[in-house]
Formats: C-alpha cells, structure tokens, sequence
C-alpha cells in the first residue's frame, strides 16, 4: 500500500496550495483529483469563468466606452456565442496547465479518481488502499439545486451550467439576490438581456455597508435590471419559448431562461466520512477550530467544503495554514486577520473592514470620507462615476473600512486593505506621493472629506 504524509482531496484553489506548501517543506505528498481536470469550481465553473466571461461581455457590449464622448455603445446581442465562449476556454485551458505543472514541479503525486475514507488514515481510489499520516479535505462545493425547479429543462440553468449558455437570452429571471445572482445579473444585463433578480429577502447582498448598496442599486437598475423582493417561486414550468415562473406573492414572469443561484453544498456525500469518524452539516460542510482541523485531529478541511467566506484567495490561505500546522512547520503560521471582498457585478464592489452599521453596532465613534472618480481626473479621462468610502475611528483617525464601487474597485481596495494591516491612520495617505493622474488619489481625497467631516485639518 503506498503512504504519504500528506494526501489532499481535491485539486482546486485549497488543494493546490496545500499540496504544494507540503512537499515544499519535502513531505511526501499524494492529491486526489476525482474530475478529468485540476482547478475545481474555481478555474473550470466558478471564478475564473465567469470573470472571464464578465471581461468579455463588457469588451463585446462596449460598456466600458459608455462614458466616452462620440462612442456608440452598440453591440449587445450581435455578440455570437462562439466569440462569448472562446476566451473562456483559452483562460481555462492556461491556468490547468499551470496548476498541472506546479504540482509536478513540486513533485506532488496526482492521482485522478474518487476518494473515499475506509479507515481514518486510509482511503480508497479506484479500488487501490491509500495510507496517509494526515489529509486535507479540499473538496469544494456545487451549486444547491433546490427541488422546485425543473434542471432537468434546457433553459433552467444552474450557476455551474450558465457558463457554457448556448445562445444568448433575451429574457432571464435570476433567482436569488446573492453575490453570484447579482453578478450574472449585471453580465447578462450588459449584453442586452432583459433580467429580474428574485429576492426573498428585502435587500440584495445584505452583508454590505448600506451606502455601498444603495451606489450598486442605482447602478444595477440604471442597468435595466428588475428586482422583485420578499419574494420566492412557488413553480417553474418549461414553455414552448422558455420557462413561467410563478411567485408566492401572486403574479408571474414568462421569460426565456432562468438562472437559480441558491447557495452552495459542499462535495462531502461521497467521500465515505463516517469511516473517518467525521459528520458532515445539513448541506455538507465540515466544521473546523482555529486551525483548520476537524474533530479528528489528522483530518483538516479548507476552502468552500468548511463554508463562508468560500473564496478562492481564503482558501488557499487557509489550507497553507493548515498545512504548516499540520507539520509545525513554524512558517507563516496564520491567515491575515483581514481579508479584502470583491465582488465583479458592473460596475465592480469591493470591500474591507468595518461598515458604517458594524461601527454603529459596536458604538465606535466614527467619520466618514467621500471621493467620486466623477471629480478624478483619471475618471473623467476613462468615464468611470465610481466611488470610494473610508471610514475612520474619530479618536485617532485610524482607518477601519474601505468601501469601493467602480470599474478597478477589486484592484485598487488592496491600497487599503495594506493601510489596514499596517494600522494606518489618515496620516499615511495625507503624506503620500500618488501617481497622476489616478484612481488610486481618490484615497487622498477621500481622506481629505473625512478629516473635513472631523473639523480637523
């Protein structure tokens, strides 16, 4: 029976990263990959898709000339599937091979096949008795696909499924007012698809700071897109020209396809974990304590299969930790305590920290600071109207959150996220030199607003 000292389950985002921090510190490591292709959901259905396919919406549509003067934004549903598609594959197919060669350079042992515990230190894969001193259960997540909806149908699609659409829709309802539905919301919208997000609750999103809600709202609807709140589909029937959708608040939607996006469940039911001495949770995720390690000591679990934040950048942070204490490797023993969000609607959100009603809830006083791209000259040179919100504590000024909406808002957070890590008050972006023109001075002048709002200077 061959043995490892580490054997990870999973080739995604989590599995790499905990494989190749492992035999870089020259432990013998096994990872076990049950699909034909490394990268899990976050390369082949997930993250990178559906970017990608943002990137190439927003270059076919011309939306991000909109703002330009004399430029025609014009091209929506002239766009062909295959041109929608093929840099989709192209980006899929490099960042495989990159995986693949990782974890051969690191001498990392691929094995493809479905794993499954028979004892707590070994498992089976295609029938062969794999031994091994600790795992990494990496084994993310799919969409949940809730009863009432017919997926059997062409035109009901889950958030897996909707990255290799056939044909462009000229109607779609989007069930669930999430991350993932408002993205795909956007996408589509920007193509010239006729949506309407379906919400049961009153808000989109409701982990965002109120403000930055309300800018995306405005932006959303400007847009073309419906919402329905405190709303849900009690039936979804397939048509001769898509699907009718009919909601527990009465009235009803006919449109061409529906996009249900319903949370997730972690890939856990077939991994045998009572064998293990493990118990999944009612959708399939594994708890785990500070350092990534389930109640069986040898077993560790990251990225989407262990729940929120489930995503990509924190998965592989948080199988590296996992590994080197698995290992007590001593090495960059922990996950940074922040961690920034990006979220790739149109335009794009993206966040760190405090929100003013975490702060409100806290009592910590505070002030806020305000600066439009409208009034940037690297805005109006791009026609971008995004903005960006600092938050500071009053006392010291130190800065507790940042708050971005607009084309680059995932790129240009990480200026705070690093203020944040470093402690940083107001002083840091008063005293620093910016590039000009660009949309990065926006710090400077927001953290001019907030010290205007304090009645300092």
């Amino acid at each position: 029976m061959r043995e490892f000292d580490l054997i990870v389950i999973g080739g995604g985002a989590a599995g790499e990263k905990g494989a190749v921090q492992a035999a870089y510190f020259g432990k013998k490591v096994a990872l076990v990959e049950k699909e034909a292709h490394l990268g899990g959901a976050m390369v082949n259905t997930g993250t990178l898709p559906s970017k990608t396919l943002r990137e190439t919406a927003l270059y076919l549509s011309g939306f991000r000339q909109r703002g330009l003067h004399g430029v025609n934004m014009a091209l929506g549903r002239a766009a062909q599937v295959d041109d929608f598609l093929f840099r989709l594959g192209e980006v899929v197919k490099t960042e495989r091979e990159r995986m693949t060669s990782n974890l051969s350079r690191h001498g990392v042992t691929v094995i493809h096949g479905a794993a499954k515990f028979v004892d707590p230190h070994t498992i089976d894969v295609n029938g062969e008795r794999i031994g091994g001193r600790h795992f990494l259960i990496a084994t993310g997540s799919r969409p949940h696909r809730p009863a009432n909806f017919p997926f059997e149908h062409a035109q009901v699609y889950d958030s897996d499924e909707i990255v290799r659409v056939h044909d462009i829709p000229k109607s779609m309802v989007i069930v669930g007012g999430g991350v993932i539905g408002c993205e795909y919301a956007c996408l589509f919208a920007a193509l010239g698809t006729k949506v309407t997000v379906v919400e049961s609750r009153g808000e989109v999103m409701g982990f965002l700071d109120g403000e930055l809600r309300g800018w995306l709202m405005e932006r959303m609807k400007a847009l073309g897109i419906d919402f329905i709140f405190r709303a849900q589909v009690a039936q979804c029937d397939p048509t001769a020209g898509g699907v009718k959708l009919c909601f527990d608040t009465a009235g009803s939607l006919e449109v061409e396809a529906t996009l249900i996006c319903a949370g997730r469940t972690a890939n856990t039911d077939g991994l045998q974990l009572e064998s293990a001495g493990l118990v999944a949770g009612k959708r399939g995720q594994l708890e785990v304590d500070a350092r990534f390690r389930t109640k069986v000591a040898h077993i560790a679990a990251a990225g989407d299969v262990i729940g929120a934040p489930a995503l990509a950048s924190t998965s592989m942070e948080q199988a590296r930790v996992a590994v080197v204490d698995f290992f007590d490797l001593k090495y960059k023993t922990r996950v940074a305590p922040l961690f920034p969000t990006g979220i790739f609607t149109i335009p794009e959100v993206s966040l760190v920290g405090e929100t003013e009603e975490s702060l409100r809830a806290a009592k910590v006083d505070f002030v806020k600071g305000t600066a439009d791209f409208t009034e940037n000259a690297r805005g109006t040179m791009i026609g971008e109207t995004g903005h960006l919100k600092l938050l500071f504590r009053r006392d010291d000024m130190r800065l507790l959150g940042v708050h971005l909406i607009g084309e680059g808002a995932t790129e240009l957070v990480h200026v705070g996220l690093t203020a944040m890590l470093g402690n940083a008050t107001a002083d840091l972006f008063i005293e620093a030199c910016f590039n000009y023109p660009t949309l990065s001075e926006a710090y400077k002048y927001a953290t001019y607003s907030a010290l205007h709002a304090r009645g300092g200077s």
